[in-house]
């Protein structure tokens, strides 16, 4: 992936808005006290910007880190020795996408951004300590862990058995309860910087395949997407069309306000 020089970077010691994401992530899928909440705030970070298509975490990197999505959009990926690429997640705001480098020693695939994107990094050390004093931040990020897991299993079934529209119509799905979990989809609506390549390297479609289905979608009335911003206007009725169950987002508490 490109690799152009970093913009910038920020030690935070207070509390920018961006970071009340992470605890809105975990406050959607378990329970946080206030002082685990305050704890999450009080981590020190390193925030780094990124460029569209600029890797975030490399292929084969042995991390000290972890990192945590502020803003913007990221997405999980491999590539084969001919350069073609299976994009294996997306990531939102909140997301951890590389927690497991906490317990495994190199990275078996690159994490890049999708839009000017920026990402705080956690040392390993901190992260230990953080979740030694608190065992609900342990069971948390834990769970976080297994759910990102339960998400490939959920995007396996479907590149392997669902069609081309029941694909895409889980994926928007999928994204739209994502975004609800850290307060970034207000009236359905959401931003996803995706392009249809992009959409085609993630489910295994052609362009040509992704282009027809969102035609298909928008003359039915079920969404709208113009400029990466996505609009659900009949939620029932794509839920259908993808077979989609969220059970296995397990989001049992709605978002912090």
């Amino acid at each position: 992936m490109q690799q152009p020089t970093i913009s910038h970077t920020t030690s935070y010691t207070e509390h920018p808005p961006e970071r009340h994401r992470l605890v809105r992530k975990l406050q959607s899928i378990t329970r946080l006290t206030a002082e685990e909440r305050e704890a999450i705030l009080d981590l020190p970070m390193t925030v780094r910007s990124y460029v569209r298509g600029q890797d975030i975490v490399r292929d084969g990197d042995r991390p000290s880190e972890c990192c945590l999505i502020l803003a913007g959009f990221a997405f999980r990926y491999k590539l084969l020795p001919d350069g073609r690429r299976q994009i294996m997640a997306f990531h939102t705001p909140g997301d951890m996408p590389d927690l497991q480098s906490l317990h495994l020693q190199v990275t078996d695939h690159g994490v890049a951004a999708m839009m000017p994107t920026q990402a705080a990094f956690i040392s390993h050390k901190k992260m230990q300590v953080l979740t030694g004093r608190f065992p609900g931040l342990l069971h948390a990020f834990w769970r976080d862990t297994l759910i990102d897991a339960a998400i490939v299993r959920e995007w396996l079934v479907g590149n392997g058995r669902r069609d081309a529209h029941e694909r895409i119509a889980h994926l928007i799905c999928e994204m739209l309860l994502r975004f609800k979990g850290v307060g970034l989809a207000p009236s359905d609506t959401f931003n996803l910087p995706a392009t249809q390549a992009d959409i085609a390297d993630a489910l295994g479609l052609s362009n040509v395949h992704v282009n027809r289905v969102l035609q298909d979608f928008r003359r039915d009335g079920l969404i709208t997407w113009t400029n990466y911003t996505v609009s659900v206007l009949k939620w029932d009725e794509l839920q259908v069309r993808g077979t989609f169950d969220a059970t296995y987002l397990h989001q049992v508490h709605k978002a912090a306000a």
